[in-house]
């Protein structure tokens, strides 16, 4: 059982681009250090000048800036009573090698109870507490400890997370805090001065200055935690490392323009490309997530097909039998029934090209434009329909179809555990001796099914001691339950475990 069912259950990571990682869970008590120096002899250029300009009022920008920023940034220490699940670190090292070289890989070790598994940061955005952060920063934790500029620490409260646009809200329990504003991430210019401040590799208060180097950046990182990711990061040359995610990227006025969230590197480390979530996508999340506890996100209602990515084209293409052309826009697949493209006209074959003043040129300028909405927001979609340019008014609906804002009480079971549930063949139950049976689906980190272990494909038999065979029985065992869950499920090895929680 145990072979068939590791073919059945594969491991995979997808979606990452070569040598770009989220970084943020450093590991705490194992970093090694590797020393290298060179250095290059030439002969004497009298020609030879040295490339400087006047940096005085620049300078003085930046050390106004870094007063303003440094109070306002946070350690945040992750500690996750996690055992049973590859850490973040063996998988890194499984799919991108050992960024210090050739030496034997050792055996993770489980980190001791008063030793954080992970280290990243977070700024406060108000005096009473509020602290924005990333959701891979907090993923997994068991507590969260924030840790101040001036050493104070506190035990954080986790108010919520977005693994959509990887960004959590934490809450300490303070008053008058130093905190910093959200800029218009939309006036930021590529080439303008900005600082990064944060913590990376354990060094507290860092900052780091460079330029914006592009702006609506897509590297293909947040499919590993999201079906919908939206992508458009800030790309900046200020130096980036383990340590710096969820720390703040601020112009020289020290107004937060975004959240610094991930690298693209072949080490792991600082290569001379930073990304991070703009303010204004920040921001939208942290209001809706203090105000209705969740996300409010709307949908066009449409399966999309990204004409910008070659090989996904292609593939479609071998798979359909379709000869569909490359370029950019982003062509429809298939319009949800009763969604709100499928209201307002579009149909199978539509090519969008823009939402409102927004240029859809791959789809994470489509996910950008229409996920940082709400449901019941109205956007203005052109798209080519048989070579002829249209424009269409469409009002967002959330994933259930509907309109108006929701509550965590509005919640179904499944979007309360964090994962979807599809029903295993009976031809398999007997092969495998199984009484019953779900295979986890599309299981979100940092929700309730995740923190107990359970990833995609992975069998669940029983809930609170009961079979399960369909998603219908998960929500009708849990549907009103507000006590401990206890789930018993098998893993890709054939283990049976059994763990809990505490319905949300």
């Amino acid at each position: 059982m145990k072979n068939t069912l590791k073919k059945l259950i594969p491991y995979a990571v997808v979606g990452v681009i070569s040598g770009a990682t989220t970084f943020g869970a450093i590991n705490y008590y194992q970093v090694k250090t590797e020393d290298s120096a060179f250095s290059y002899f030439a002969p004497k250029n009298s020609d030879a000048k040295y490339a400087s300009f006047n940096m005085a009022g620049v300078g003085d920008d930046f050390v106004k800036a870094s007063k303003m920023t440094v109070p306002a940034v946070v350690s945040i220490k992750n500690f996750s009573n996690k055992t049973s699940r590859r850490s973040d670190q063996d998988m890194f090292d499984l799919f991108f090698g050992n960024p210090f070289g050739n030496q034997p890989q050792q055996k993770q070790q489980t980190p001791p109870p008063n030793m954080p598994s992970g280290m990243g940061s977070g700024v406060i955005i108000s005096p009473d507490g509020y602290i924005i952060s990333n959701n891979h920063v907090i993923a997994g934790a068991s507590k969260l400890e924030v840790v101040l500029s001036n050493k104070k620490s506190y035990v954080a409260n986790l108010v919520g997370t977005d693994p959509t646009t990887d960004i959590a809200l934490l809450k300490i329990e303070e008053k008058g805090l130093p905190y910093l504003n959200f800029a218009n991430s939309d006036n930021v210019e590529v080439g303008q001065w900005v600082l990064a401040v944060g913590n990376p590799m354990g060094l507290n208060s860092t900052v780091t200055a460079g330029i914006v180097s592009a702006k609506g950046r897509s590297i293909d990182l947040l499919s590993q935690q999201s079906r919908t990711p939206i992508e458009s990061f800030i790309q900046t040359d200020a130096a980036i490392n383990p340590g710096n995610s969820g720390g703040a990227l601020v112009n020289p006025n020290g107004e937060l323009i975004g959240i610094n969230s991930a690298i693209s590197s072949k080490t792991g480390y600082y290569e001379g490309y930073g990304f991070a979530v703009p303010s204004n996508l920040a921001r939208k999340v942290v209001e809706d997530i203090k105000q209705f506890g969740l996300v409010q996100r709307g949908f066009l209602g449409v399966v999309p097909l990204d004409l910008s990515d070659q090989r996904q084209v292609s593939s479609y293409n071998q798979q359909k039998k379709t000869n569909i052309k490359t370029g950019e826009g982003v062509y429809l697949i298939e319009v949800s029934e009763k969604g709100g493209a499928e209201d307002a006209g579009l149909r199978n074959g539509d090519i969008i090209t823009k939402v409102d003043n927004v240029v859809v040129s791959s789809y994470y300028d489509l996910s950008f434009a229409v996920g940082s909405k709400r449901p019941g927001d109205k956007v203005a979609v052109t798209y080519i329909r048989n070579g002829k340019t249209n424009m269409a008014n469409v009002t967002l609906k959330d994933q259930q179809g509907g309109t108006s804002f929701r509550s965590k009480a509005d919640l179904t079971v499944t979007e309360k555990i964090g994962a979807e549930f599809e029903p295993l063949s009976d031809r398999f139950k007997t092969d495998y001796g199984l009484n019953s049976g779900v295979i986890a689906k599309n299981v979100i980190e940092g929700n309730e099914m995740s923190k107990i272990g359970v990833v995609d494909n992975y069998i669940v038999i029983e809930i609170n001691g009961k079979p399960i065979n369909s998603q219908k029985d998960v929500e009708k065992i849990l549907q009103g339950y507000n006590g401990n869950v206890q789930v018993k499920y098998v893993d890709e090895y054939g283990r049976i475990t059994t763990r809990g929680f505490k319905m949300p």
